[in-house]
């Protein structure tokens, strides 16, 4: 008996170990990329730790932002491991006028974004962009989140938004946001069209050089593109968690349009008063108490 007893210890280990060592792994292998990145992000050109990288994919574009965070990741899990506080997350974005959550197929958890080509747009001439939540990860170490929405507006689809973060420390964690989407040849010629006329002005956060007068040379187009796209969204993480609580509302909103508003060359667009304003029509339209 005291050696089935310890047999069946054994499997019940083995079994619990194996459950928990893709976690553990992946927990490991963003630890490696935090050391690996540790230089850049001791002296990143954001004035903080976080470094930004694009790229152009064989069908789209992705834009990733890595930082290391003053929240413990107990506290993060706490904040981000429920879809309608994505909700309050994304609607943080000046585009983003309406959020909803649900129940999708097979007993999946949805959340409907509601975003505008521009900020002075109506709500009801806003695009549709219905996300699957899933949780894929979460222990004391580690947490990982991901939306995926397979359908979007204009000739774009397969957009993905995936949050990782591992606890570096008590009061520190790693966070890793991914965010990119497919676009058909057209949304993708019409875009580099746009941003070579009326958009010229627009550009991300990568330096590519020097201009004649000296200046840092940042890049446009479309990796311009996604890249002030990545740091706004990421700035909504960062608003967000700064006060996780009810009734922050306005709060979060103030330390997102300050967020944006460090980098103005990439991301100015609207002044406070006015996003402001935005924003409680919004939640007081879609009786929003939080």
């Amino acid at each position: 008996m005291r050696i089935l007893a310890a047999a069946l210890s054994l499997a019940v280990f083995s079994v619990s170990a194996l459950a928990a060592a893709p976690e553990n792994s992946a927990a490991q292998a963003l630890r490696a990329v935090h050391q690996r990145m540790s230089d850049k992000l001791n002296h990143s050109s954001f004035g903080r730790a976080v470094q930004l990288d694009s790229m152009e994919t064989a069908d789209g574009l992705q834009g990733d932002v890595y930082a290391v965070v003053e929240h413990p990741l107990s506290e993060i899990a706490a904040a981000l491991k429920d879809p309608a506080h994505w909700c309050d997350v994304l609607t943080l974005h000046v585009n983003n006028r309406r959020c909803r959550t649900g129940s999708g197929p097979q007993g999946s958890e949805m959340l409907t974004l509601y975003v505008v080509r521009r900020y002075d747009k109506p709500v009801d001439q806003a695009f549709e962009l219905p996300f699957v939540y899933r949780v894929a990860g979460s222990s004391p170490d580690h947490l990982l989140v991901e939306l995926s929405a397979e359908s979007g507006p204009l000739g774009t689809s397969n957009y993905r938004v995936k949050l990782e973060a591992v606890a570096l420390d008590e009061r520190k964690s790693f966070l890793h946001f991914s965010y990119s989407y497919d676009h058909n040849t057209m949304v993708r010629l019409g875009t580099m069209a746009y941003l070579a006329t009326f958009g010229s002005d627009k550009v991300g956060f990568t330096v590519i050089g020097k201009t004649p007068e000296g200046q840092p040379d940042y890049i446009r187009g479309l990796r311009g593109l996604v890249e002030r796209n990545a740091m706004r969204y990421f700035l909504t993480l960062d608003a967000y968690l700064s006060a996780p609580g009810p009734d922050q509302a306005e709060r979060r909103q103030r330390r997102w349009f300050a967020g944006a508003e460090q980098y103005p060359r990439q991301l100015h667009e609207i002044d406070l008063d006015t996003y402001l304003a935005l924003k409680r029509e919004d939640r007081r339209r879609d009786g929003y108490s939080r």
